[in-house]
């Protein structure tokens, strides 16, 4: 399990990450979402002791990064498959792993196999590979210590369809053995597929988080009132589950007219009423509208 309080990282008058908390649960994939810029890779460098937190603290099951004798053996990392070394093989990184974190040279072989590098691919160097095998070399160097944890970083980027569905499977066999998987990816309905949880975070701060059945149950309707707690109390009275991002919009599973009608019986003054629809894409959107730089072009151009 990964647990986050608190965790922000400011850079001088910058705030990268701004005090934020959530849980990724073992036996279950948890995706990491935003727009580029949001804060997630830095959160993740955070996990993993690359980049050290102004406050709060990320521990893995219970111990914070530096503190794991043997992180290797406890959690995989993929942060950067294009930072391998280019002039090894691919065969020559996964023996390196193997030997520095202590497991059984037979593991390089078992991994190669894993990922679907074959012995010619294995022998040549990784400075020729394609973007898609440096994720699969990437993805069984993370898993060569068999970790109970992984902390991915677009781990499907240049992937083909085949390639994805065989990702996808492969960390959904991982969770549903009781291991923990945090994924940050721009591809949402892979996300939407393969993850149990779902947090976003926009400019740093998280936007909305909860399980994914919960969060798309909610998609239907987005209010915002002057009264947010008001608001929801009197949803949840008439029946309607909500969740509410940082700014302060509700998302609700009721139309907008039974909307306007619970929050006038309960005398709260809605600022704002909207109808949504679609799944995972269209909710990200919706929630992180504010921090992308395309919303923010549209709005010049209107302008």
């Amino acid at each position: 399990m990964i647990t986050v309080e608190n965790l922000s990282k400011r850079y001088g008058s910058t705030v990268a990450v701004d005090h934020i908390d959530f849980t990724a649960e073992a036996g279950r994939v948890t995706g990491f979402l935003g727009p580029n810029g949001a804060g997630k890779s830095t959160t993740m460098r955070m996990m993993v002791g690359l980049t050290k937190p102004t406050t709060g603290t990320a521990t893995i099951a219970g111990r914070r990064f530096a503190d794991l004798p043997n992180p290797g053996l406890d959690v995989g990392v993929m942060l950067d498959a294009s930072a391998q070394h280019a002039g090894r093989t691919g065969r020559e990184i996964l023996t390196i792993a193997a030997w520095t974190t202590g497991v059984p040279g037979r593991r390089v072989e078992e991994m190669l196999d894993l990922v679907s590098l074959s012995p010619t691919e294995a022998d040549r160097r990784v400075g020729s590979y394609s973007l898609g095998m440096r994720q699969r070399l990437g993805l069984a160097t993370a898993l060569i210590g068999n970790p109970r944890v992984l902390v991915l970083d677009e781990p499907a980027n240049g992937l083909d369809p085949a390639g994805i569905r065989w990702m996808r499977d492969l960390l959904r066999d991982f969770a549903d053995g009781g291991g923990t998987v945090l994924l940050s990816s721009h591809l949402l309905r892979e996300v939407e597929v393969i993850a149990d949880d779902i947090v976003m975070i926009g400019r740093g701060r998280i936007v909305c988080q909860g399980s994914k059945a919960d969060l798309l149950r909610g998609v239907g309707s987005v209010a915002r009132a002057t009264d947010t707690r008001a608001l929801r109390a009197a949803l949840h009275a008439a029946g309607m589950d909500t969740t509410v991002s940082d700014d302060g919009s509700v998302a609700t599973d009721g139309e907008p007219e039974r909307i306007g009608q619970v929050a006038f019986a309960a005398g709260v003054v809605l600022t704002e009423l909207r109808h949504t629809e679609g799944g995972l894409e269209d909710m990200f959107l919706e929630l992180t509208a504010d921090h992308q730089r395309e919303g923010k072009n549209r709005e010049r151009k209107a302008a």
